[in-house]
C-alpha cells in the first residue's frame, strides 16, 4: 500500500514538472528528433553514394572487358569514377585500375605517375603494396634497373607478407641476375621456391635457380668428401 502511494506521488511530481516545463520538453524532443533525422539522412546518402560508386566502377570495368576499343579510354573512365565519387572504396580501386590500364597500354611513364598518385593519396590502403609493385614494374619496363631494384626492394622489405611479395622478389632476383649479382639472385630464388613450393611462381623460381647454378658453378658448394676407411685404433702403450 505504501509502495503504491509512493509511486503515485512520484508520478504526480513528474507530471507537475512536465506541465511546468512543457515547452522546453517539446522543443528538446523535437530537436533530438531533428538531429536524428539529419544523421539518418547523411548515412542514407553515404550508403547510396557507395552503391552508385560501385555500380559506376563495375560499368567501367565491364566496358573494358567487353569492348576491345574501350581499352584506349579505360584509364579516363576509371579516373572519372574516382573524381565523381571521392573518398569511396570504389574511387580507391578506380585509381589503381586506371594505373594498371595505362601500364597494359604500354604507357609506362604515365602508369608510374598514376601508381605514385595512388600511393600519395591512399597511403593507408590495403592495396598499397600492389601500387608499389606497379611503380617498380613501370620503372623496370622503362629499362631503369637501378630505380626498379630500389623500388622492388622497398616493397619486399616493407610488405613481406603481402600477396604480391613473391612477384616482387622474383622480379628483383631477375634484375640481380641481369646486373651480374648472382648471389643476391640465388638467395631470392631460394626463398620463393621454399615459400611457394607447390605454386607456379615457386616452380618457376626453382627452375631459374637451377639455371643460375649451371651458369655460375661457384654458387654450388663442392660436395663433402665421404670416406669409408675405418677410424684408426688407439695405440696401446
Amino acid at each position: 500500500m505504501d509502495s503504491d502511494i509512493t509511486q503515485s506521488d512520484s508520478f504526480w511530481k513528474l507530471w507537475a514538472w512536465f506541465e511546468k516545463n512543457r515547452k522546453q520538453v517539446i522543443y528538446g524532443v523535437a530537436a533530438t528528433f531533428g538531429v536524428a533525422l539529419v544523421v539518418w539522412f547523411f548515412i542514407w546518402r553515404h550508403q547510396e553514394n557507395l552503391i552508385a560508386a560501385s555500380e559506376a566502377l563495375a560499368k567501367a570495368s565491364t566496358a573494358q572487358m567487353t569492348n576491345p576499343n574501350a581499352s584506349q579510354n579505360s584509364a579516363e573512365a576509371f579516373l572519372k569514377v574516382a573524381a565523381d565519387y571521392p573518398g569511396s572504396p570504389a574511387a580507391e580501386r578506380a585509381v589503381l585500375l586506371a594505373a594498371g590500364s595505362l601500364f597494359t597500354q604500354g604507357k609506362y611513364p604515365e602508369a608510374q605517375a598514376q601508381f605514385g598518385q595512388f600511393i600519395r593519396q591512399f597511403g593507408g590502403s590495403r592495396l598499397l603494396a600492389q601500387a608499389k609493385l606497379g611503380v617498380a614494374a613501370s620503372l623496370d619496363a622503362q629499362n631503369k634497373p637501378t630505380e626498379a631494384i630500389a623500388a622492388y626492394k622497398d616493397l619486399v622489405d616493407r610488405h613481406t607478407s603481402d600477396i604480391v611479395a613473391p612477384q616482387a622478389k622474383f622480379a628483383l632476383a631477375r634484375l640481380y641476375e641481369v646486373q651480374n649479382q648472382p648471389e643476391q639472385a640465388k638467395k631470392l630464388f631460394e626463398e620463393i621456391a621454399r615459400g611457394d613450393s607447390y605454386g607456379s611462381i615457386g616452380s618457376e623460381a626453382g627452375m631459374r635457380l637451377e639455371e643460375l647454378k649451371l651458369k655460375y658453378p661457384s654458387l654450388t658448394p663442392p660436395p663433402v668428401a665421404v670416406t669409408n676407411a675405418p677410424a684408426a685404433l688407439p695405440v696401446k702403450k
